[in-house]
């Protein structure tokens, strides 16, 4: 029995440090007309801050994601420029073997890119023109100042195109495999599904918003294989394995691009940084970081995400054993509806300096 909760403790490990879950989204389907582009962070980084780049030397000034920690800004996790360009990555675990030396770049060739694309094309070009290896194995998600949206499928010398203009159905979900990889290699397959249990039918009904990505399927404990949402279940305590979020989680972003005639001022960069379920949105433009998502000394790490960890620690409050693979389902129905109502409010203050600018 040790022996069996030892592996199955190695197991949840490894698979929660790649459990990133994303999407990207047609105008066409959004309620407002907006395109979108989603990300549920997962990464053994508990700590996330925003920060701000200015142009310098030609490149794009831009907004981003990072580890706390990095104060160099070496690293971006998503982001969007000031051409009205937005990137974000999945980790893919069946595009080659996983014996490169040289790895994890992921971050410092989204940096690249925002510094430098406009396109979808220019990214491609980037991808081409970059040093190989890349040191990568991801899933990059692209959406430009047109609307248009991508995802490449990455590997250190390759890369396939998935348009978001080719698919019928409006929209793209990508975890932790790549469609050009091995079969049923990779993991997230139970997440994809969870995701597209939310988005299929708004979809359908042409009425996506960015809450259904960060106060819907980030705060979800519905599980598709099971059949099961747990945050209706009336259990107290749930195992953490194959829901959206995860105790691994840090960040839920989602970008939503500019209509016809808008500037890349009027892009907002939607972010729940922390754990989302007991987080809360904050409002980022181009110019505009909020200060307590901006990181602070000492550890260069943002108070905001402090916090969310802090009320991360009650919901994972079982220490000793295996008992850090559970969640108390309790606890976050304590805080989720602050939380919710937090969103709701800074949602509703950004929509409405937006509607007045329209009317200028």
């Amino acid at each position: 029995m040790k022996k069996f909760l030892l592996i199955l403790s190695l197991l949840l490990s490894v698979q929660a440090s790649i459990a990133c879950t994303s999407a990207i989204i047609s105008g066409k389907i959004t309620k407002n007309g907006r395109p979108l582009i989603w990300k549920h962070r997962d990464t053994g980084a508990e700590q996330n801050f925003i920060a701000r780049v200015e142009p310098k030397d030609g490149k794009h000034g831009f907004v981003a994601l990072y580890n706390g920690g990095d104060s160099l800004l070496e690293s971006a996790w998503m982001g969007m420029n000031d051409a009205g360009f937005a990137i974000m990555n999945t980790a893919s675990y069946n595009l080659m073997p996983d014996t490169a030396k040289f790895v994890d770049q992921e971050g410092v060739v989204m940096r690249h890119a925002l510094e430098k694309c406009r396109t979808l094309n220019d990214f491609e070009v980037l991808l081409s023109t970059l040093p190989k290896p890349l040191g990568v194995q991801a899933n990059f998600g692209v959406l430009d100042a047109e609307g248009h949206g991508a995802y490449y499928e990455t590997d250190d010398y390759n890369f396939k195109k998935f348009a978001l203009d080719d698919v019928a159905e409006g929209f793209i979900i990508r975890t932790n495999y790549s469609v050009s990889g091995k079969e049923d290699g990779g993991y997230g397959y139970i997440r994809e599904n969870n995701a597209r249990y939310w988005i299929e039918p708004h979809a359908t009904a042409q009425d996506i918003i960015p809450e259904l990505f960060t106060e819907g399927i980030s705060r979800s404990f519905y599980h598709s294989l099971i059949g099961r949402d747990f945050m209706k279940s009336g259990d107290r305590w749930a195992v953490d394995q194959d829901f959206v979020p995860r105790k691994s989680s840090s960040a839920s972003i989602v970008i939503e691009g500019m209509l016809p005639g808008e500037t890349p001022e009027d892009m907002t960069m939607w972010s729940v940084v922390g754990y989302p379920p007991v987080s809360h949105v904050k409002a980022v433009t181009i110019n505009d970081v909020p200060s307590e998502l901006q990181p602070t000394l000492p550890g260069y790490l943002s108070p905001y995400c402090q916090e969310t960890i802090e009320r991360k620690n009650e919901v994972f409050s079982i220490k000793r054993g295996s008992g850090s693979h559970y969640l108390d389902m309790f606890k976050i129905k304590e805080y989720e509806p602050k939380q919710l109502g937090l969103s709701a409010e800074n949602y509703k203050i950004r929509r409405a300096e937006q509607n007045r600018k329209r009317l200028k």
